[in-house]
């Protein structure tokens, strides 16, 4: 099959809010992320996705959308983005942009009609139901705590929303509603951006008979209990057909609640829905089954962790394509989850768990700050915190009393999504060259140590050490096509594969401790050399001595 363009590509995911501010109000901004674009150029992404920029009021920090045409305030102005889409491309980088359709802001024109009344026009743009016995129509949670639906005292109804209150779920099944979905999508493709990141896209279709579900603990349905619902390919088929495949662009799919096997409907390589998905499954591997993840965490499984993640890798090999990535604004920095963030084994730790994910099949997605190896904040109390998922969920387990609320912090600390939205770090001057005003999020302390000024004079910097693996996948089919081959399957320490294409060989070798470890080499490659490493001395021997984090590719 033909080589897609965004098979061989490194995607770039901007925060807007955190990445860059130009006019010093503590607010990254679209100018700001055009003043940076040479510092991308320079690590060689090909893909930018910029996370919402559009109209909102910003109870989700721009997830809550109240003008899909138009541009948030504190951002710039549409002609910013023009100027920044017309110099991107320019320098050879796409740009995506997040689409936000599960579910609109409260303060969107068609939400503002639909709950007028009964008869609106615009009601069936939303899922109202009547109350069932004066309660919810059913037992739903939504991601943020709490019911997912709410009484509009307007018409004695509930609306549903899988989010918070003020962003009530779209209804996929009016196709009035999905028409305006294609029209704005279309709007954007013919400004010339190379295509949408989709925002829970797994949960636009809904049982509209809302039965009741397993509870879990906080006595509601998990929210994305509804994922894959009865018309999912269909839509997404139609959204194909109508709008996308009109364009030559990438499309992948957040999609909570799917299932390697529902992957290759989505993903699939014939390109009737969409290019890959995000799946979370690897994501899920430090979660307690019985908590939320942000109230109760685990130490890492690193035989879970492999088996899930070769099982990807296999199972869509020649299907579906896979998306790889450790970091995106909603997950904690990998650095502090899985490596190991003293400054003895930061950069070991932080290349060795780059290796290991760019080595594979797929398409690979750097968060910003991610090649600096930024950290998790240090957060010392819950008023420095301002997610609104992390903290509604820490709120609704500890007056359940579901867990003890010094333990839910410590939890909250380590997984909470506001860690990946501190600020970039930027150089050691003020708010780490950010903004030149007070920051909307706390800058981290360490970025005097770790900022991209200094590790791009640094050519031993963890910068530098992606700046390699980006290149290397430009350069090799090996790497973007090759077959995957877990080794050593068992072994609580190492995570070992083989990569084969065309009879050439891949051997990738990751420690994830800090111990030193044996390992012997497979008789094939004792006369292999060392396509890259994160120690500078590494050599190859029949039996080789891991060091701590040590990571090594030959070929």
């Amino acid at each position: 099959m033909q080589e897609k363009w965004w098979q061989r590509s490194v995607v770039y995911q901007i925060y807007p809010r955190s990445f860059m501010d130009s006019n010093g109000d503590g607010i990254g901004d679209l100018n700001g992320i055009r003043q940076r674009l040479p510092y991308l150029k320079d690590l060689g992404i090909d893909v930018i996705w910029l996370s919402p920029i559009y109209k909102s009021p910003n109870v989700d920090n721009g997830y809550d959308i109240s003008d899909y045409q138009a541009i948030m305030e504190e951002f710039g102005t549409m002609e910013d983005f023009d100027r920044l889409l017309e110099e991107a491309h320019a320098m050879k980088i796409r740009i995506i942009l997040d689409l936000v359709v599960n579910h609109s802001s409260d303060q969107h024109q068609w939400f503002q009609e639909s709950r007028k009344s009964i008869q609106n026009p615009y009601r069936d743009y939303y899922i109202w139901r009547d109350p069932v016995n004066g309660h919810a129509p059913n037992n739903q949670g939504s991601c943020v705590g709490g019911s997912a639906w709410t009484l509009d005292e307007t018409t004695g109804q509930f609306y549903m929303h899988l989010f918070d209150r003020r962003q009530p779920d779209l209804n996929w099944d009016n196709p009035v509603l999905r028409d305006e979905v294609y029209r704005m999508m279309d709007w954007w493709l013919q400004k010339g951006i190379d295509g949408f990141r989709m925002d829970v896209i797994s949960l636009i279709s809904k049982d509209q008979s809302f039965p009741d579900y397993p509870a879990d603990k906080t006595g509601y349905a998990p929210f994305d209990i509804v994922a894959n619902g009865p018309h999912e390919h269909e839509y997404l088929r139609e959204m194909n057909h109508k709008v996308l495949s009109r364009y030559d662009v990438m499309t992948v799919g957040e999609c909570p609640g799917v299932t390697l096997e529902g992957t290759k409907q989505y993903a699939n390589l014939d390109g009737s829905e969409l290019s890959m998905v995000f799946s979370f499954e690897h994501m899920s591997v430090d979660a307690d089954p019985a908590f939320s993840r942000y109230v109760k965490k685990l130490p890492l499984n690193l035989v879970k962790l492999k088996k899930i993640m070769s099982r990807w890798q296999t199972q869509l090999d020649g299907i579906a394509w896979n998306s790889l990535f450790w970091d995106n604004h909603d997950q904690p920095r990998i650095v502090s989850r899985w490596g190991d963030d003293s400054e003895r084994y930061h950069d070991l730790s932080a290349k060795m768990l780059a290796t290991c994910l760019h080595m594979m099949q797929g398409t690979p997605y750097i968060f910003e700050g991610e090649e600096l190896g930024m950290t998790n904040y240090p957060w010392k109390n819950l008023s420095e915190m301002k997610d609104n998922e992390s903290l509604g969920n820490y709120r609704q387990a500890v007056e359940k009393g579901i867990v003890d609320e010094k333990d839910a912090f410590t939890a909250l600390r380590t997984i909470s999504r506001d860690n990946a939205r501190t600020p970039m770090q930027w150089d050691e001057g003020k708010n780490a060259g950010f903004s030149s005003g007070t920051p909307w999020m706390p800058v981290n302390p360490n970025y005097v140590r770790y900022n991209a000024k200094d590790e791009q004079e640094d050519a031993d910097s963890v910068y530098h050490y992606y700046q390699k693996l980006i290149q290397l996948r430009h350069d090799s089919d090996l790497i973007v096509h090759g077959h995957y081959q877990l080794l050593d399957q068992e072994n609580p320490d190492l995570f070992c594969y083989e990569r084969e294409w065309n009879g050439e060989k891949l051997l990738v070798i990751c420690n994830f401790t800090k111990k030193e470890i044996s390992w012997n080499l497979p008789e094939e490659f004792d006369h292999a050399g060392i396509l890259i490493s994160n120690y500078k001395d590494s050599n190859v021997e029949k039996i080789i001595n891991l060091r701590p984090y040590e990571a090594l590719v030959l070929q």
